[in-house]
């Protein structure tokens, strides 16, 4: 709605007004109409007032919940890696005992640490890019290098250098990969 539109009503009860003022020629009239118009355009006063005030509010408590947003948005995941903190943790302090049995611990607790990892990741949507066999994508993989192979069809994907990441598909960090090409003759 344009403000001539908005102003369209203010304008005819003003006119509204002055004709009855201009019919009655009554002082009293006049005052009495004065009156309630004042009174009229005092409550709108205040009713633009109070929009305002609630306005204003809600801007403030926007601000302050994406204030908090920014501020606690990593809440969630962060308590979900303290666990996997704790692990390797208690991995560096079974290595310190040096024999094979705090080895064998060593390799059991780290197994299950990065089991708690992939876990947690996988709970904020973090999916790993592990592409070995898989034919070259350049959207998802990173090409190091290029290898003859006999084996492995053209374009093949040999041997993952890095693995990849995707963050509800999309890519967070390509893979790092060995292309095949075919062997020469």
């Amino acid at each position: 709605m344009s403000n001539e539109e908005k102003s369209a009503p203010v304008e005819e009860n003003v006119e509204t007004v002055e004709a009855e003022i201009l019919e009655s020629g009554d002082v009293e009239v006049t005052v009495g109409l004065l009156e309630d118009a004042r009174a009229k355009a005092d409550e709108h006063w205040n009713l633009y007032l109070r929009s305002q005030a609630e306005m204003d509010n809600m801007r403030r408590r926007a601000e302050k919940d994406l204030e908090s947003a920014h501020k606690f948005g990593l809440e969630k995941f962060a308590s979900e890696l303290l666990p996997v903190k704790d692990s390797l943790e208690l991995g560096l302090a079974a290595v310190e005992e040096n024999s094979d049995e705090a080895v064998e611990k060593l390799r059991e607790g780290t197994e299950l640490t990065l089991k708690m990892l992939g876990t947690a990741l996988e709970k904020f949507g973090i999916k790993e890019i592990n592409p070995v066999g898989e034919v070259f994508n350049p959207e998802q993989h990173q090409a190091m290098t290029m290898q003859e192979s006999a084996e492995a069809a053209p374009n093949t994907v040999l041997i993952v250098m890095q693995k990849g990441y995707l963050l509800n598909e999309r890519v967070m960090r390509p893979a790092l990969v060995v292309v095949s090409k075919a062997a020469a003759e």
